[in-house]
C-alpha cells in the first residue's frame, strides 16, 4: 500500500511540473466563447429557439409557406393533419434539442403508434414513434435513421410521457460540379442515451443529386395525433472549428 501512494504521488507530482512547462502543443486561441448551459426554464444562451410553448412563428407549412395550423395549448403544440412543417430559418451543421410525446391511448401497432418524424435537410429521417412494447422493424423504431441504421438500444418511456431527442447532425459537402466531397454523420440520444453515434448516412444518387438544392431545415411530419414539442425546442449551429475537429 506504502508503495501505491508513493508512486500515485509521485505519478501527480510529475504532471503537476510538466503542466508549468512550456509545450508548443498547447493551444491558446481562439477561446471559445462562454456559453450558458441548459437550465429548467431557458435554452442555452447562444440557441435559436424554434418554440417556446407560445406561437408557432419560427416554423412554416413545407407544402406552401403558409403559417403553421398545429394546435397549441399550455405550452404545447400538437400535431393535427393539417400538414408537414419546416424552420424558416435554414441551418447547416447543428445541434437541434425537441421534446415530444406520444399519446396515452395505446391504439394500434408497429408503425401505427404515434409516428411522425423529425427530416434534416429534408432528406434525413429521425423516426419518432411509440417503442414501448411495441415490435416493428428495427431500423424503423424511436431512435433509429429511418430505413438506414438501426439504434444502439430502445430508450423509450412509456406511452404519454415525456421524451427527448438531441441530435449533432454535421452536413454533407458538395463540390460545384455535384460531387459528393463528405458525406453526412448523426448522433442521437434519446432520452440522453445515446443512440447513434457518428452514423454515416448513406448517399443514393438520387439523394446526393436532390440534396444540393434541398432546403437545409429540420422539419416535423405530420403523420399521427401527437404531442410533438413542449417549450424546449431549439437549434444551437456548429463552429467551423468543431466541424474541422470532426472531419479530420
Amino acid at each position: 500500500m506504502n508503495t501505491l501512494l508513493l508512486t500515485l504521488t509521485c505519478l501527480l507530482g510529475c504532471s503537476a511540473a510538466l503542466a508549468q512547462l512550456p509545450d508548443h502543443t498547447q493551444v491558446f486561441e481562439p477561446v471559445p466563447a462562454l456559453v450558458t448551459g441548459v437550465t429548467h426554464a431557458a435554452a442555452p444562451s447562444d440557441a435559436i429557439v424554434l418554440f417556446d410553448g407560445n406561437n408557432m412563428n419560427a416554423w412554416e407549412q413545407l407544402e406552401d409557406s403558409a403559417s403553421p395550423q398545429w394546435d397549441i395549448e399550455d405550452g404545447f403544440v400538437t400535431v393535427n393533419g393539417t400538414g408537414t412543417l419546416r424552420s424558416k430559418q435554414s441551418f447547416g451543421s447543428f445541434q437541434l434539442h425537441i421534446e415530444w410525446r406520444a399519446t396515452d391511448v395505446i391504439q394500434g401497432e408497429s408503425q401505427l403508434r404515434g409516428n411522425s418524424g423529425i427530416f434534416l435537410h429534408s432528406l434525413y429521417e429521425i423516426q419518432i414513434l411509440d417503442s414501448w412494447e411495441n415490435p416493428t422493424y428495427v431500423n424503423g423504431q424511436a431512435g433509429s435513421v429511418y430505413l438506414q441504421h438501426s439504434p444502439l438500444v430502445n430508450a423509450a418511456k412509456r406511452p404519454g410521457e415525456w421524451q427527448s431527442y438531441d441530435i449533432i447532425f454535421t452536413a454533407p459537402v458538395y463540390q460545384a460540379n455535384g460531387t459528393l466531397q463528405s458525406p453526412a454523420y448523426v448522433t442521437v440520444l434519446h432520452n440522453r442515451v445515446l443512440v447513434q453515434t457518428m452514423y454515416r448516412y448513406s448517399a443514393r444518387p438520387l439523394r446526393v443529386r436532390r440534396s444540393i438544392k434541398a432546403a437545409a431545415r429540420p422539419s416535423l411530419t405530420d403523420k399521427s395525433r401527437l404531442v410533438m414539442a413542449r417549450c424546449h425546442c431549439y437549434c444551437r449551429i456548429m463552429a467551423k472549428s468543431f466541424l474541422s475537429r470532426i472531419s479530420g
